[in-house]
């Protein structure tokens, strides 16, 4: 591990993996990249799921002997750690985790299944599906917009955990999901250009190893 503090399992096209990087890389601590073959089906293998995430998922977070997995639990244990991007207050330490439990189930959650059938399924999308799927991603980021209309951040006046949770698919090439987010939700688009300028934020296919790949879709 050398220097590091950290070890982070993950791969270019997982933004859930790369709302950790950002949050690492905005505390800038040291940390070291585990590449996960997932385009391989490595994550799919009874053996790799029995050593590393019982899950089948990444980001999995190695901090010394602890091991830990889902970004949202992995975030909170950052902030609580280094003191930062937690919520200034109990209130909006609450309010950090309101938005990261609406991300989870609704944000990022649509989006990335939309995203991932356009840009890396083995088969082409089903049009109803992706209709249905569509229908969801906008009733979230109508909601987003919204709340970022008058607000520069997510919670409170600083980015916390809840911004790195939100925006980790934002950053992706507009193509693996043919949707112009900026142009339909612009208060959107400006706050992650407002989260672009956090010291240390890089792109996904930067931060984490794995080659970048052409939209299948």
């Amino acid at each position: 591990m050398g220097d590091s503090m950290y070890r982070l399992h993950c791969f270019g096209q997982s933004g859930n993996a790369f709302k950790v990087a950002f949050m690492l890389r905005a505390l800038d601590v040291p940390f070291d990249t585990v590449y996960v073959d997932f385009f391989k089906g490595i994550s799919t293998d009874p053996a790799w799921r029995d050593e590393h995430n019982e899950m089948g998922e990444v980001p999995i977070l190695e901090d010394g002997p602890l091991r830990l997995t889902q970004s949202g639990a992995i975030l909170t244990h950052l902030a609580k750690k280094h003191g930062r991007f937690g919520g200034a207050t109990e209130s909006e330490q609450f309010e950090v985790l309101r938005w990261l439990l609406f991300d989870n189930h609704k944000f990022t959650s649509y989006f990335a299944t939309y995203r991932f059938m356009k840009a890396f399924g083995k088969v082409e999308p089903d049009p109803v599906v992706m209709k249905f799927l569509l229908g969801r991603i906008e009733g979230a980021f109508n909601i987003v917009d919204r709340h970022l209309s008058t607000s520069e951040f997510i919670v409170g006046d600083s980015p916390t955990i809840a911004d790195f949770s939100l925006s980790g698919y934002q950053f992706f090439p507009q193509d693996e999901s043919g949707i112009d987010i900026a142009g339909r939700w612009p208060h959107i688009g400006a706050w992650v250009e407002r989260l672009k300028a956090i010291p240390g934020w890089a792109s996904p296919y930067d931060a984490m190893p794995g080659e970048q790949m052409a939209p299948r879709w």
